[in-house]
């Protein structure tokens, strides 16, 4: 009898590893997908560029990883994986770069408020444009 109990014990741990890794999956998609929505409201309701690329760059990978993440626990396959790999990585290369032009750009325009800045590392280029050669 204590055969026939061990073989269905062992059994079962299968199904509470996945019903564990389910669990898990799910919460990481509910964070990621807050994140996701607080970055979306963040773009919507700060008033200045700076803030508004803080709120499009920072929880927005931040989501976007936790929700790959999800997916890949969630399906269990390493083509699976190997095809979120490559969409994070890419996220983590284009979001900081896409904010740095913008921001570049924003203040080239003047958009950006010259009093809120705490230090002007940009001031000299302002006065002598770069394609000016001097």
């Amino acid at each position: 009898m204590n055969a026939l109990f061990s073989v269905t014990a062992d059994a079962a741990a299968p199904g509470v590893l996945d019903a564990g890794l389910d669990l898990v999956s799910l919460l990481l998609i509910l964070a990621g997908a807050l994140l996701c929505l607080t970055a979306a409201i963040g773009l919507l309701r700060f008033r200045d560029v700076p803030t508004r690329l803080h709120a499009a760059t920072k929880p927005q990978v931040l989501g976007l990883i936790l929700i790959c993440l999800a997916v890949a626990l969630s399906l269990r396959s390493w083509p699976v994986v190997a095809f979120l790999v490559p969409v994070v990585l890419i996220q983590l290369a284009t979001a900081p770069l896409s904010a740095h032009m913008v921001g570049r750009q924003a203040y080239r325009n003047g958009t950006v408020a010259q009093r809120d800045l705490v230090v002007d590392e940009l001031a000299e280029s302002r006065e002598t444009p770069p394609a000016a050669g001097g």
